[in-house]
């Protein structure tokens, strides 16, 4: 930590810094001449962070928080035992009031931290580019890998003409940014950027004055939300996104791809998805309206933008045609403007925006009741679809580049493009989701009141299948007129008709996935499609000509058992009569989502994994018939979350493992949580990972290798998997009082009760594991630096494995060569590994505190523990690394480098949680207390980045 610093008269004396990064002195000179801006940075923000504490909380405050700090570095950089002991004691012993300030200035530096931390990232890309070497996962050494395996630029775009890559955002509750939180650190990072690029002293000066306002800004703003998050706060969060990243950097990254294309047209095969408003399962919020409402309000985000983007056009395009000829198109465009304005009377282009601004603002106020901010123009009739508008732009271009004016098309005209392309009057697909009871309620009642089958439910399978098939096959609704129906039913109905109409008035590419939660049979499937037919979403009849289904029926896998018979279901799907003619005739497009987060919290970590390799592989297999003999294409869905025990880890790496032959251009993946803050808040990091996106795509589609994994390698990973399963659930489902132990030795209860989503916490109101969802189970975990979902039983699966006689050492050779040569199963380690470094039993062994039964306590924590140092173990062994991210110093550094500032908002979560729990009802300070444990929770996430 720098000391107090002399300065100038003229200017406020330096103090000490609040939580602050140091670098280590073993580090080699290169690495610390790397990271020297990283550490300035860090500097400067720890120590404008101390001096708004101080002239905000007073000396005493600051001096407390700095003790904190000096104890912490203590403790875990330099392993002063004593200093440990000490921090114990004074942490303790603080009041509520303390509490809450400590808390807030460890939580707020963790932001900062990561402001800092993703400049440098930006800032050794930008030396990279600069020194003509490119790094992994960046479009640039996609297509120098892609040149030396001898892939033309031809092969690329014929590629991209067949690709469809969407990341999908969804609203699931480990958020805990408030949207006012997150555009003050928006702001902090445009300044910290532009730092780099200022010379005097004045001018850094007058940047750090901006810095601190900023910082004073977040100080004196509610970190938490005192109210629960709505669906219409969850989709205005979402819409933030849009704003300040992707509507203007997926043009840009398009436009790297058409520079590394030149002469090829490059296809709009990049897409935005969105589960906001859609997603119904588990959330009694989501109704027909929050649909509507997120429909309305992404029509009303994209076209805003374009009109900002004619105005501006607009005023740029002032060329004369006394000076500069247009052609025929465009004059034709100008005249039906009805701007009459003389002194515009011979700017074409002007007289032409004004006309289109004006047909915008009307399809502005159509298709969302609001009301464009300036006109020009009285409002004019509007656009019927996004491609109406594109064609009046495409005029626009074609008349600059024939009359020697292309230099005007690349600011902003080929970037209005490349939007109206992708995001058109709808922004992103919103995806329906819902649990395939709810359907089957449903179509039981629907079934029931038209006297046609009395209990849909006690039906079997095969029954199932007949009476549904028959019924699609037949015109008549079911729908009785003045019959009473129950509320689920009328609700889910009109989900179904909004969709409707939202494709009716937005485009169809507004909604084109309907999710079927829990998919466990063909019935699951064919429910949808008789909701659809009752709703108009469905046309013609099942095994006639004229059938056509407007929504991709999307099953969704997710438990070990579900994601065995996934194969089997979809066989059987696609085998009953007229079903593949549907499908062929409605676009030739089946999504098939997988999830990682109910398959681990079933199975574990490794079987998890291994699970979903297997069923992808074996969907692909089936369905490369399919596509063969009727046209069909399959397209995998991936519902990763943030944690790697839901699927997270770095998406470059996760798409290259994926099995030979499954992505094939085509992929969704769910963006989850923090992890979208983390990921697209910084427009120049969320281009980057968006770029992750397209060229691990590209290098999985056109070098991945064909053949499958050597039949070894395939056994080695079932037999792991096996005694992985069985480690994981001896310990979580079997052990007596495991339950017990999680809601107790966790911060589960208390995630809970944070207005973090507008979903529950759990699908029942029991306290079973089995009804818990995946997101607040991994969130737990992570809270408590315990991270078990992403661990838990490869230790013991290994010991099994190796065992102890004779052929010990071959085995451990074949696990060996499996991480140099199988991307699935190096990958799965590398993202091991980075568990277990941000784990950290020490920390935890504090939770166990909280656990009223000692004995209980004890046995569970000692059996994590004992599973833990087997995997620890079982780690090294195999990667021959005796350290944590031995291959990764730079995560490696930082992870070491935020513990200290990590550590007192566990040990303080862990004293907040043991009174709170205990004095609720009685002390009067039990909100305050309750406030700080939220705190703590936040502050906790932004430091670890990928916990929820």
């Amino acid at each position: 930590m720098p000391r107090a610093e002399t300065r100038t008269a003229s200017r406020p004396k330096r103090t000490k810094t609040v939580p602050n990064a140091q670098v280590k002195s073993s580090q080699d000179g290169d690495a610390a001449s790397k990271n020297k801006p990283l550490m300035e940075d860090i500097r400067l923000l720890g120590r404008i962070l101390g001096d708004v504490i101080r002239e905000q909380e007073g000396r005493a405050a600051f001096d407390l928080i700095e003790r904190v700090r000096q104890l912490s570095v203590a403790f875990r950089l330099k392993k002063d035992a004593s200093a440990g002991r000490v921090l114990d004691r004074l942490l303790k012993n603080l009041s509520a009031d303390q509490t809450v300030s400590v808390i807030r200035a460890f939580s707020y530096f963790s932001h900062l931290a990561n402001i800092a931390e993703d400049r440098h990232h930006v800032r050794r890309r930008e030396v990279h580019e600069a020194a003509g070497t490119h790094q992994e996962g960046s479009l640039a050494h996609c297509f120098e890998k892609l040149a030396r395996a001898d892939h033309r630029a031809a092969d690329i775009a014929e590629a991209l003409q067949q690709a469809y890559i969407s990341p999908v955002l969804t609203a699931h509750p480990t958020e805990v940014q408030r949207t006012s939180i997150l555009d003050a650190e928006r702001a902090i990072a445009q300044l910290i950027e532009r730092r780099d690029g200022l010379r005097t002293e004045a001018e850094r000066q007058e940047n750090e004055d901006l810095i601190r306002a900023r910082v004073t800004q977040l100080w004196q703003t509610r970190m938490l939300r005192y109210a629960k998050l709505t669906v219409s706060d969850e989709i205005e969060n979402a819409l933030s996104y849009y704003h300040a990243t992707f509507l203007r950097q997926i043009p840009r990254m398009y436009r790297e791809i058409e520079q590394a294309l030149p002469g090829h047209a490059v296809p709009g095969f990049f897409r935005m998805g969105h589960w906001i408003g859609g997603d119904r399962d588990g959330n009694p919020n989501v109704t027909a309206d929050t649909l509507r409402l997120a429909l309305r309000r992404q029509g009303e985000t994209a076209l805003r933008h374009y009109l900002t983007e004619v105005h501006t056009l607009g005023a740029e395009l002032s060329i004369s045609n006394i000076l500069s000829p247009v052609t025929p198109a465009m004059q034709a465009l100008a005249e039906r403007s009805p701007d009459r304005n003389p002194h515009r009377e011979d700017e074409p282009y002007r007289r032409a925006l004004i006309g289109m601004y004006a047909r915008l603002a009307a399809t502005l106020h159509e298709l969302t009741g609001t009301e464009a901010l300036r006109h020009a123009v009285a409002p004019q009739n509007p656009y019927a679809s996004a491609e109406e508008f594109l064609a009046d732009l495409r005029v626009i271009e074609d008349s600059l580049r024939s009359h020697h004016a292309q230099a005007l098309v690349a600011p902003r005209l080929a970037p209005l493009i490349r939007a109206v392309q992708v995001f058109g009057f709808h922004l992103a697909t919103v995806d329906l989701r819902q649990s395939s009871d709810q359907h089957e309620l449903v179509v039981a009642e629907l079934l029931k009141l038209a006297r046609i089958e009395p209990d849909y439910a006690a039906l079997d399978e095969a029954a199932r299948r007949s009476l549904l098939l028959r019924l699609l096959g037949d015109a008549r609704p079911l729908r009785v007129r003045a019959a009473e129906y129950s509320a689920l039913a009328q609700g889910e109905l009109a989900i179904f008709e909004a969709a409707a109409e939202g494709r009716a008035r937005f485009g169809p590419e507004a909604i084109r996935h309907y999710i079927i939660s829990h998919t466990e049979t063909v019935s699951d499937l064919l429910e949808v499609l008789l909701l659809q037919k009752e709703t108009g979403l469905l046309r013609g009849v099942l095994g006639e000509d004229d059938a056509v289904a407007d929504l991709i029926v999307s099953p969704l896998f997710e438990t070990i058992a579900d994601l065995r018979h996934a194969p089997d279901i979809m066989r059987e799907f696609y085998a009953l009569p007229g079903v593949a003619a549907l499908i062929r005739r409605s676009g030739g497009e089946q999504d098939v989502m997988l999830g990682y987060s109910d398959s681990n919290k079933d199975g574990g970590f490794f079987t998890s994994n291994w699970e979903l390799y297997r069923a992808e592989i074996a969907l692909v297999e089936q369905f490369s018939a399919m596509a063969e003999d009727h046209g069909i294409r399959l397209r995998l869905f991936h519902g990763r979350g943030g944690t790697v025990g839901r699927g997270g880890g770095p998406s470059y790496q996760a798409i290259l493992a994926q099995p030979p032959g499954t992505v094939n251009g085509q992929i969704r993946l769910t963006e989850q949580g923090e992890v979208i803050a983390s990921k697209y808040a910084h427009p120049e990091i969320g281009r980057r990972n968006l770029e992750t996106l397209v060229a691990a795509t590209l290098e999985a589609t056109l070098l991945h290798p064909t053949k499958a994994a050597p039949k070894a390698f395939l056994e080695a990973a079932e037999a792991l998997s096996q005694a992985s399963m069985a480690a994981y659930r001896a310990l979580v489902y079997e052990t007596p009082g495991f339950t017990d132990y999680f809601f107790a030795a966790t911060p589960i209860r208390e995630i809970a009760e944070l207005n973090i989503g507008s979903r529950p916490a759990s699908r029942k109101a029991t306290r079973a594991i089995e009804d818990l969802r995946a997101i607040p189970w991994g969130f737990s975990w992570g809270q408590c630096r315990v991270a078990l979902p992403g661990w838990c039983g490869f230790g013991s699966a290994v010991e099994a494995y190796l065992g102890h006689d004779a052929g010990r050492n071959q085995r451990l050779e074949l696990l060996q060569k499996m991480v140099r040569q199988w991307p699935f199963f190096r990958t799965l380690l590398s993202n091991l590994d980075m568990v277990m470094a941000k784990s950290d039993l020490r920390i935890a062994a504090r939770y166990v505190e909280l656990v009223e039964d000692k004995r209980l306590g004890k046995k569970i924590f000692t059996a994590i523990k004992a599973e833990w140092d087997r995997t620890a173990d079982a780690l090294a062994l195999i990667t021959g690394e005796a350290s944590r991210l031995q291959s990764n110093p730079a995560l490696a550094r930082s992870i070491e480098h935020r513990f200290p500032y990590l550590d007192p908002l566990n040990h303080l979560q862990v004293e907040l949680m043991r009174r709170y729990r205990k004095q609720r009802d009685t002390d009067p300070h039990a909100e305050r207390v309750r406030r700080g444990i939220h705190l703590s929770i936040n502050g906790i996430a932004a430091g670890l980045r990928n916990t929820g």
